[in-house]
């Protein structure tokens, strides 16, 4: 086992691999940058490091500043988290060259499957059935020749980011006009998030249902799932509320979707923690989306309904110990909802949201976790990814969980800035979430409200005007009262007495 990890990350997640770490009785070390000075995963870490200014760029991204301060600290490992270099193949050949072990899979199988590309490819070789798509980079290609492919596989066409996830560097393209722009916007993004500037196009498909699995692989040839996390309540490709089960899954849908995500690891002879994720389709069709080959946000939610730490797994793969877990021994147990808490403003088209903290309380009570990087004090930057906090509860049956998730959302306080809490609050009431019947389209249309029909329209009118004649009639009788303030009591209890 490590004496020392150096955890290559911020915010929550460092604040999560620091507890995991201490739990296994390795000594955390924390880096930072200018923005996260007196950040709470710098309270938590054995010994912390200053990476660099402010933004991404200049700290979180920095391979040999990162690579430097592991070998200052003589920490063993690194855990990248995930995000900034979590899936980079350069910073990963770099840890092994210079004999820091990189908790996550090897370079060869970041840049196979990390690589959304080259992870497409080898889907494809094994006949795992695949979103229609391009095999090349694209952003180096005369605007043409995109144009053509395009036009092949049918608008409208996703452009994303070959190299990271959460919604980074992806853009819908209806019309070949937004084409030009779309590329350009794609790949400046993915750069600026990866350090990647490769992007690729793939089919757009109308509202499926975004399901992952979660895959434990170690050295030694064992490779598990834990079930799968339903994923589609997400807004622009950045994940919102996730949960576990999936509404929709039976246990052969599970079983045939687990065995897919399973073989596809294999094949690649990757190790550690990893994600498949697929689309599905209503007719419960599905398709590999991708091979997520680091921890993902949502984690925690199949840690809650299988009793697993997958952070500890991480760590305990990575040192060269085998899976201690079978996979008949992994039990999916009662339901587990995951709320993402950003600083955005919900009522502002989700427009970031910067400032100090002058006010934090959070939920607890029976089945409810949280998983956060702030602090009262703390002051949000701006720039990073907004995500501030994970709410999570876990309860016998997805009914239960759904009501927990409510009161521990009403119990939610973070004053100073703005937050996604009231969309929750919102989403958790929708009929069709609790119903479990919805897709990638739910934000959308939960923030679209319909156009009223006709007898909707009159019934709203009648409203209005009902409510009018009665506060009409209260202001009247007002008006007939005594001299003096209007008590609504007394002329009760008169109104009473009358009636004797």
């Amino acid at each position: 086992m490590f004496n020392k990890i150096l955890i290559a990350n911020r915010g929550e997640i460092a604040v999560r691999i620091i507890r995991a770490c201490k739990e296994l009785g390795i000594s955390p070390v924390a880096v930072y940058s200018e923005a996260d000075r007196g950040a709470l995963h710098m309270r938590y870490a054995d010994e912390v490091y200053s990476i660099g200014a402010s933004p991404a760029t200049d700290s979180y991204l920095k391979m040999a500043k990162i690579i430097e301060v592991a070998k200052q600290s003589g920490a063993d490992a690194i855990h990248p988290g995930y995000g900034f270099l979590a899936e980079n193949t350069e910073f990963a050949e770099r840890c092994e060259a210079e004999n820091i072990i990189f908790i996550g899979p090897s370079s060869k199988a970041i840049k196979l499957l990390g690589d959304k590309i080259e992870s497409r490819k080898t889907m494809e070789k094994v006949g795992i059935p695949v979103v229609p798509g391009t095999v090349e980079p694209i952003q180096e290609l005369p605007l043409d020749r995109v144009m053509e492919i395009a036009d092949n596989i049918g608008f409208p066409v996703l452009i994303k980011a070959s190299g990271g996830g959460g919604g980074k560097g992806m853009r819908i393209v209806k019309e070949k006009t937004e084409l030009q722009k779309s590329l350009t916007d794609a790949s400046r993004e993915a750069n600026s998030s990866f350090g990647n500037p490769t992007i690729y196009i793939e089919k757009y498909l109308e509202s499926p249902r975004h399901i992952e699995f979660q895959i434990l692989a170690d050295n030694y040839g064992n490779v598990i799932h834990l079930g799968e996390r339903e994923c589609s309540v997400q807004r622009r490709y950045q994940k919102l509320i996730e949960e576990s089960p999936s509404p929709i899954m039976t246990p052969e849908l599970r079983d045939k979707m687990g065995a897919i995500a399973v073989r596809a690891v294999k094949v690649s002879g990757y190790t550690n923690a990893g994600t498949v994720e697929f689309m599905v389709e209503s007719q419960k069709n599905f398709y590999f989306l991708e091979m997520n080959t680091r921890l993902q946000v949502e984690h925690p939610i199949t840690e809650l309904i299988t009793g697993i730490d997958i952070v500890k797994e991480q760590i305990r793969i990575a040192s060269g110990e085998k899976l201690r877990i079978k996979q008949s021994e992994v039990k999916l147990m009662g339901a587990a909802i995951e709320c993402r808490i950003s600083a955005e403003d919900p009522d502002n088209n989700f427009v970031p949201s910067t400032g100090k903290i002058v006010e934090l309380i959070e939920p607890s009570g029976p089945g409810v976790r949280i998983d956060s990087g702030i602090c009262n004090g703390f002051t949000v930057p701006i720039y990073y990814d907004p995500l501030i906090a994970k709410l999570l509860v876990w309860a016998p049956t997805r009914a239960e969980a759904i009501t927990r998730m409510r009161r521990a959302l009403t119990e939610y306080k973070i004053i100073g800035i703005r937050t996604g809490i009231p969309f929750h609050k919102l989403a958790l009431m929708d009929v069709n979430f609790i119903k479990g019947d919805y897709d990638t389209s739910f934000v959308s249309k939960l923030l679209t409200p319909e156009p009223l029909t006709q007898n909707a329209k009159i019934a709203a009118i009648a409203g209005t005007i009902v409510k009018s004649l009665k506060e009409e009639k209260v202001r009247a009788s007002r008006q007939l009262a005594p001299t003096g303030s209007y008590d609504p009591w007394k002329v009760a209890a008169r109104q009473a007495g009358l009636r004797k």
